[in-house]
């Protein structure tokens, strides 16, 4: 969608904190796209910052919805989504209660066909085909093209207001690190918005960062909010029983 109102006005992209960085810019109604995979790599302070602000109708973006008391969960406790994009529902019981209610829409879409509508988003690619979905409900309603005697079904792009994502280090100009598994949807979902807001843990100073250590370029960000306490909560903990 990208409407966003932006000021781009100042080379600063450090922001006090989560509730500054995103006060001026989410309305009521926008499109959202949010990084993580489950809670492993989501920008948990910029989701509390969301429920507090109390915005309402919102479109998120984002693989799945956290879970009931955490993540984009918190959101959905607070009816502030009207309709989610993700490829699966997940551990979130309200995330299903309020779908099979007729509460909020859902746009179920294959995982890797989601990373690449984001990626896509962030390129300036309108739509693609891929073969994922074909015969399947996920079809429904696309054109399909063969090519090389085999069917492929269209998919749109997806382009947000703002994305959402969470790194581990940032320098002062947004070059951003992701931690390990951690990087997960976040670097496609930093391109595909009008405006990017990262939440990271560590905060350096440009020239720090080696460039070929860089996942997401400064260039992609707008807006980073440097914020060391991090619950990273587990969605289920699994041990090895004794022997």
């Amino acid at each position: 969608m990208r409407t966003a109102a932006f000021r781009k006005d100042t080379l600063n992209k450090l922001w006090p904190n989560a509730h500054a960085a995103l006060f001026d810019l989410v309305q009521d109604g926008m499109t959202l796209a949010v990084g993580g995979f489950g809670l492993c790599g989501i920008p948990e302070n910029l989701i509390l910052a969301l429920r507090t602000m109390g915005r309402k109708d919102l479109v998120i973006v984002s693989n799945n919805a956290g879970v009931d008391d955490w993540g984009l969960g918190l959101l959905l406790q607070e009816r502030q989504i009207r309709k989610m994009v993700s490829s699966y529902i997940g551990e979130n019981r309200e995330f299903e209660r309020q779908y099979l209610a007729g509460e909020l829409e859902l746009e179920l879409c294959p995982q890797g066909t989601l990373a690449e509508r984001l990626r896509a988003g962030g390129a300036g690619i309108p739509a693609f085909y891929t073969p994922t979905g074909v015969g399947t409900l996920v079809a429904d309603g696309k054109d399909h093209r063969e090519f090389d005697g085999r069917t492929y079904i269209l998919e749109r792009a997806i382009q947000a207001d703002i994305s959402l994502v969470k790194a581990w280090k940032a320098d002062s100009g947004g070059n951003l690190v992701y931690r390990k598994t951690a990087r997960n949807f976040n670097p496609e979902v930093a391109t595909c918005g009008a405006v990017t807001i990262a939440e990271v843990e560590e905060l350096v100073n440009v020239g720090e960062i080696d460039p070929d250590n860089v996942h997401t370029p400064g260039i992609y960000i707008n807006r980073v909010v440097q914020c060391p306490e991090q619950e990273k909560r587990i969605e289920r903990r699994i041990v090895r029983g004794a022997n």
